[in-house]
């Protein structure tokens, strides 16, 4: 088994192949003059097994071309599979025609991993599970749920209540709630654009309570700076946590976080970021990746991890 890895996030790369006890793979990867990429294994994949490691971050085009050139160059080196990890997949939000005219652009993202050489697709928390039906190879959706359930309970908050962002989340926060064995609150959201959420009302029992919001992703922080008003609103206790996989943090995400006055915002590192602020914990995502790609590695069933 040969991990490479792309050049967006070489933290996690060190990490995931730390946890893996195998070194990275030796690759060139850079740009020419005119701004094209280039890439280049520097040892034979002549019918070997080999995992691509890309996680793409908030410009995400130059590390998808990248990561598709990665694909193509190990099937025409006669790789014998081709196992791409993707933690954050790009374009998830678009999974459907919303507005007359527009792409389906998480089918055409399916579409070109397959094209460059694919032959299995690992990602994290996807942002709609029908989103695996736009591939015609296998997809491992993982759940960073466990990562956070471990934290979580490691705090022993008494009476939590886990915060469905909208009806849409609400199979995964009552997971997740489970989990905890704490109570589930929904919130009922709409938005008047992009960008824009309003709170209408939440089910549940808030009142007094310490809640955890728990979604997918922290995009531009909008719906987290409405929930927090929401809950303080209907009598929230003092502690507010936030527990979301991705931490995209576009736009004023960083200023809207600090100023929310979140107990504490708790994200993984599935996204390179940089950005601090006060409450922010990352949790590392290596140790669930590796032990799925062991379970790969060894024809064992990756739905085991979840049974611990």
């Amino acid at each position: 088994m040969y991990l490479f890895a792309g050049s967006s996030h070489p933290a996690l790369s060190g990490s995931l192949a730390e946890e893996l006890k195998v070194p990275l793979g030796h690759i060139t990867l850079k740009k020419f003059a005119a701004g094209e990429c280039y890439v280049r294994y520097e040892q034979s994949l002549r019918g070997q097994e080999v995992f691509l490691l890309q996680a793409v971050g908030r410009d995400p085009h130059d590390a998808l071309f990248e990561l598709f050139l990665m694909c193509q160059a190990a099937k025409l080196s006669f790789a014998s599979s081709i196992h791409v990890v993707l933690p954050y997949f790009p374009y998830a939000r678009q999974d459907r025609v919303s507005e007359p005219r527009e792409p389906i652009s998480a089918k055409l993202m399916a579409q070109l991993l397959e094209e460059a050489g694919a032959d299995h697709v690992i990602t994290l928390n996807l942002h709609s599970s029908q989103i695996q039906g736009f591939f015609s190879v296998p997809v491992d959706a993982l759940d960073a749920r466990p990562i956070f359930a471990k934290y979580f309970r490691g705090k022993r908050i008494d009476r939590p209540v886990v915060i469905a962002p909208d009806i849409g989340g609400a199979k995964l926060a009552k997971k997740f709630a489970d989990d905890l064995q704490a109570d589930l609150a929904i919130m009922h959201k709409v938005r008047s654009a992009h960008h824009q959420a309003e709170i209408i009302d939440i089910v549940g029992e808030v009142e007094g309570r310490t809640c955890i919001f728990y979604d997918d992703m922290i995009d531009t922080a909008g719906t987290l700076v409405a929930a927090a008003e929401a809950l303080r609103a209907r009598g929230a206790g003092k502690n507010v946590y936030v527990a979301a996989t991705h931490a995209v943090f576009a736009g004023q995400a960083i200023e809207r976080l600090s100023k929310a006055q979140f107990t504490e915002v708790v994200v993984t590192d599935s996204i390179p970021n940089t950005a601090t602020f006060p409450g922010l914990t990352v949790l590392p995502i290596a140790p669930l990746l590796a032990e799925v790609i062991h379970h790969i590695e060894r024809k064992e069933s990756v739905t085991d991890i979840y049974k611990k």
